[in-house]
């Protein structure tokens, strides 16, 4: 079912509030490492969990911090660094399939049973992988910008080397008033220079080497779901990013309908959507995960 989602050029403060995103901590996943991990709380403490996880060669919160104060009014919200990413777990060989199963072990470790798992480009195909490995931890998923599989294309592939630059270069985040306003309390809250935003940024994005990710593109080009995407029997909903020049739509569409019942949500927007244009990618993100919670058993 396609939900159309028309761009609405609003200011930050129509619907994102300015507030904190708490500091970090890196939490320790028995017998699989340490990593970065921030637990935004909810409206209640029953509120239900979002679990966030990044884009290729960033960080919990790079991809996400313009999406976390919307989220927080109705759920608790937790980002953490995947492997070799950030301060993720370095272990001796990169996997999406490990990276799935720590999203279980951090379910564990934070007494969350069940959870939306939200996954942006790569994160949506970890995300994807949580169902795939541990169907029972996972209530609903929304999946962003992201595909069944990764070609890897010469197009992919320079997009992929280069999307932290893209994404998050000074003058990328002043064209974006949320992500400037939600980058500045995240810079507060983790005591950074509020007038060094864009260092903030492009430091998060160099906690990840090249040679990580480069094996994570190795992991990517492997991944293909579609065999298995027909029995995903959790709530679904898909934001397709109908400018992206990375993952082409069509793409994107593909995997909506590939899953059943799941939900199509368009924005006119290209691949860094997250950050660059977030003042369309945070309503549809919201919508999104909505109608996966109306959905939830």
């Amino acid at each position: 079912m396609r939900v159309p989602h028309p761009r609405h050029l609003l200011t930050s403060s129509t619907y994102m509030p300015f507030v904190q995103v708490p500091p970090g901590r890196v939490v320790e996943l028995p017998g699989r490492g340490s990593t970065f991990v921030t637990d935004t709380p909810g409206p209640s403490p029953q509120a239900q969990t979002v679990v966030l996880l990044h884009a290729l060669g960033c960080t919990g919160l790079l991809t996400w911090f313009p999406s976390i104060p919307r989220l927080a009014e109705r759920y608790r919200v937790v980002t953490l660094d995947q492997r070799w990413h950030g301060q993720g777990i370095r272990s001796e060989r990169f996997s999406l399939r490990d990276c799935a199963d720590d999203v279980a072990a951090l379910l564990d470790v934070l007494g969350v049973e069940r959870a939306l798992v939200a996954g942006y480009s790569m994160g949506g195909v970890v995300a994807q992988r949580v169902w795939r490995q541990q169907p029972d931890r996972v209530a609903g998923l929304v999946l962003a910008a992201t595909s069944d599989r990764f070609q890897l294309t010469v197009a992919e592939r320079a997009f992929f080397t280069g999307m932290g630059v893209s994404m998050l270069g000074t003058r990328g985040i002043a064209r974006s008033r949320v992500a400037t306003r939600a980058a500045r309390s995240t810079a507060r809250a983790l005591d950074v220079d509020a007038s060094d935003i864009q260092a903030w940024a492009l430091r998060e994005f160099r906690s990840t080497s090249p040679w990580a990710v480069a094996e994570a593109l190795t992991a990517l080009g492997r991944h293909h779901s579609r065999p298995w995407l027909g029995r995903v029997d959790a709530p679904t909903a898909v934001v397709v990013t109908t400018r992206d020049r990375v993952i082409p739509p069509a793409r994107q569409l593909a995997l909506a309908r590939a899953v059943p019942g799941a939900t199509v949500h368009d924005i006119e927007a290209g691949h860094a959507a997250c950050v660059l244009e977030a003042e369309v990618f945070v309503p549809a993100v919201v919508e999104a995960a909505a109608t996966v919670t109306a959905r939830v058993r």
